[in-house]
């Protein structure tokens, strides 16, 4: 009786020291097997650690951070490589959880958690629209300076202008009208920070 209340008490002591975060990041990366990976965030301009672990035969772990309001975190993969791989997510107080594969790190990436990451993937699904959108454009200016075809090549070049223009427009909407999430501030600062500056007050 006396052996199992030393070990109760052995165990509060433990759970009372053990220091609890804010924010879980659950993460499994199908295909790993050796590796390292860094729970970074943005910290005076520069990226610092929060949280790492050597992965050796486990894909699935988890990372933790303290969190005061919700911000832009870094999932980084090295692969004993010269090139880091980055998923970058808006994560909130809780539990964060983000699925992938050692083979398309970033683009397989699916992440589920804060309210504000559904925001932000609903804003990334129309921007990759107009990307590819920017990508035919690009293909279409080639052949026309293969041809010499300089009449489709100015029209391109207008319709470049035109698709930029749209971009801001989109990005400066969706700002807009999702003020109250901190996704807002966010995209002004990163997407359309050298806009016209009436634009960024109309966010502000």
């Amino acid at each position: 009786m006396k052996n199992i209340l030393f070990l109760f008490i052995i165990l509060l002591i433990f759970s009372c020291n053990k220091e609890q975060k804010d924010l879980t990041v659950k993460t499994n990366i199908v295909g790993l097997k050796k590796g390292t990976v860094y729970l970074k965030k943005a910290q005076d301009s520069t990226l610092i650690i929060v949280d790492s672990l050597v992965i050796n035969g486990n894909s699935s772990f988890e990372l933790y951070s303290d969190i005061e309001t919700p911000e832009m975190y870094f999932l980084y993969l090295d692969k004993n490589s010269k090139d880091d791989d980055r998923i970058a997510f808006f994560a909130d107080k809780g539990i964060t959880e983000i699925n992938t594969t050692v083979k398309n790190f970033v683009f397989d990436a699916k992440i589920s958690g804060s309210n504000q990451q559904k925001i932000l993937e609903e804003y990334k699904f129309i921007k990759s629209r107009l990307n590819n959108i920017n990508l035919d454009i690009i293909k279409a200016n080639f052949d026309a300076q293969i041809s010499k075809d300089s009449i489709k090549r100015d029209s391109l070049e207008q319709a470049s202008k035109n698709l930029l223009r749209r971009k801001y427009l989109y990005t400066i909407n969706f700002a807009i009208n999702n003020k109250d999430s901190e996704v807002a501030p966010y995209l002004a600062l990163t997407e359309v920070y050298d806009t016209n500056i009436k634009y960024l007050e109309s966010i502000y």
